[in-house]
Formats: structure tokens, C-alpha cells, sequence
């Protein structure tokens, strides 16, 4: 007689640490083999993972295009490394089976260790090497600040979160995304208003990297910060920011950046055109273009999780 047992949260939970910490130690054997920092490789694998379509438990989610790997005139694939280096390929052969399988993680990492190395071993070295390989200056730069968040913290399962104001304060929001607002000619309102008093602390509700300072027409004194999951967070109308906030900064979830305002829809310093609340706004970027997504149902996640 068979008998199914469910798979519980408590199974789940061990199968995902167990998937990071199999990750992390493929990332280290690369640095260990490439010297090549294991947060370049967490990174990047990363950024993939957050641009497919479809959520993967793949191992590791770099892709190689088949002509980059197999080389242009290996039309049947072959994973012999000395076929694939004689018709120019990049697929090398990382786990010493005899095949350079793009299918397998440690030969995707070795070979994107060598591909890295043809440029050097440098900070930018590595970044002309990304560039060459993406062909896109966002990815890079993504890439990059992900690579710095997973450096100091040294970890790659950063799940923690938090609310945008500080809950100790009073405030309140409903869904605005998608509003219409005349301002400047008329558009949707990209993000959700969160009403609270002037000098309520900000936070971030996530871990990454301070992209963008300072004053825009329609935000006034705003704040952009690129997270690990290639998400663009948007802080807008903000009173000011705290004292030590620069662009390049490393934040975690919790860590103030300023205080709410109502700054904007004017040349700079422009304030009290409309009551004071944090403008909060998320953008999405899928490897080729970028999109304004609803906040509304993370903050609500994210305030549960906070209390």
C-alpha cells in the first residue's frame, strides 16, 4: 500500500537553505580555482535567476547563448572541450567529467571564470567583462551593486524585509497605483502614497545598493535603491535624508534614509504643495526594459512581517 505524505512548510524551509548553501559552496570552489572574488559568481547568477519569466530551482541560472559556448561551427553540439575550443567555443569542462555540459553548474562557473579572466582579474576588469557579455550598461551595474551587498554581508539568502515608515509613527496608505495625476501633463500615479507626519522616519525595506540622490521635479528630494532582485525602489517627497546617506551606500532592510516631506512639483526646495506622505514605488527590470509594478500588496506583506 502506498502511502503520500504531505511536504510540509518545515520540509520546504530545509530544501531551500539546503539549495543556498549548494550554491554558495560551487561559488567559493569557482573563487577558490578562478581567483575571482565568489560574490561576482553569486551575483550574476542572481541577476539571471531574477530575469527569467518563470520562477527555476536551478542550481545556477547563467545561461550561455549555444554559438558562445559550442563555438559558430560546432552545429551539433558537441561537449568534447578540445572540439568546442577548436571551433572557438567558451564551454569549458569545470567537474573533470571530459564534457563541458552547459547544463552543468560547475561547468557554467569555470567557464564563466575563464570568459572573466581573458579581460582580468580586477574590479574593472570584471566589469568590462560583464559588459562585454550582457551588452548593457543596467545589468552591469546591477550585477555590480548585488556583488556588493552579498560582500558585506557575506550571505546570499537575504530574505528580511521591512515597512518604508516607521510603525512607531502614525500613517496610513491605500492603493494609488495606477491613479491618474495631472502634474507635468497626465499620467498614472506610479507607486503607493503612504500619508504620515513631517520628520517620520524612512526606511529601507530591503537589501541593496543606493543608486540615486536628490532632487527631481515631480519627487522632489528622492532616493533610488537597486535591490538583489534586480527591483528599483523608489522614495519620493522626503523631507531630507539622514546625515551619512550617499549614492554607492550598502543598505539593509530597517536602515534610515531620511524623513517623510512633501517636496516636489516645483524647481528645487518647492515644498507643501500637498500633504506630506513617502511617494513609494517599485520598477521591475527583465534584463531588456523596465516597468512600474503595484507596491500595495508588498507593503501589506511587509507591514504584517514588521509587526
Amino acid at each position: 500500500m502506498l502511502i503520500l505524505y504531505p511536504y510540509s512548510p518545515k520540509d520546504a524551509f530545509a530544501a531551500e537553505s539546503d539549495i543556498y548553501e549548494k550554491r554558495m559552496a560551487l561559488f567559493k570552489k569557482t573563487e577558490a580555482i578562478s581567483q575571482i572574488p565568489w560574490y561576482y559568481f553569486a551575483a550574476m547568477d542572481n541577476y539571471e535567476r531574477n530575469i527569467q519569466k518563470e520562477d527555476n530551482d536551478q542550481l545556477i541560472s547563467i545561461s550561455f547563448d549555444p554559438e558562445i559556448w559550442f563555438g559558430p561551427g560546432n552545429s551539433l553540439m558537441i561537449q568534447d572541450e578540445k572540439i568546442i575550443t577548436f571551433f572557438q567555443g567558451k564551454g569549458k569542462d569545470g567537474n573533470g567529467d571530459n564534457k563541458a555540459d552547459p547544463g552543468n553548474p560547475e561547468d557554467i562557473l569555470h567557464t564563466m571564470a575563464n570568459m572573466i579572466l581573458e579581460y582580468g582579474p580586477s574590479r574593472d576588469d570584471i566589469r568590462i567583462a560583464l559588459w562585454n557579455f550582457y551588452q548593457r550598461d543596467l545589468s552591469v551595474q546591477t550585477i555590480m551593486n548585488t556583488a556588493k551587498v552579498f560582500k558585506k554581508f557575506k550571505d546570499i539568502n537575504l530574505t528580511d524585509r521591512d515597512f518604508p515608515v516607521s510603525m512607531k509613527y502614525n500613517y496610513s496608505y491605500n492603493n494609488t497605483w495606477g491613479d491618474r495625476r495631472g502634474f507635468g501633463g497626465l499620467r498614472i500615479h506610479e507607486g503607493t502614497d503612504i500619508f504620515a507626519s513631517y520628520g517620520t522616519p524612512v526606511k529601507s525595506t530591503t537589501y541593496g545598493v543606493v543608486e540615486l540622490m536628490g532632487w527631481n521635479l515631480y519627487g522632489g528630494w528622492r532616493i533610488g535603491i537597486r535591490d538583489i532582485y534586480n527591483i528599483y525602489h523608489y522614495y519620493a517627497h522626503m523631507n531630507g535624508y539622514s546625515e551619512d546617506l550617499k549614492v554607492g551606500q550598502v543598505v539593509k532592510p530597517g536602515d534610515v534614509l531620511g524623513s517623510v516631506g512633501s517636496t516636489g512639483y516645483g524647481p528645487p526646495g518647492t515644498s507643501g504643495k500637498f500633504p506630506p506622505h513617502l511617494h513609494y514605488g517599485m520598477y521591475k527590470d527583465n534584463g531588456h526594459s523596465e516597468w512600474s509594478f503595484d507596491p500595495y500588496p508588498y507593503l501589506k506583506k511587509w507591514e504584517r512581517m514588521a509587526r
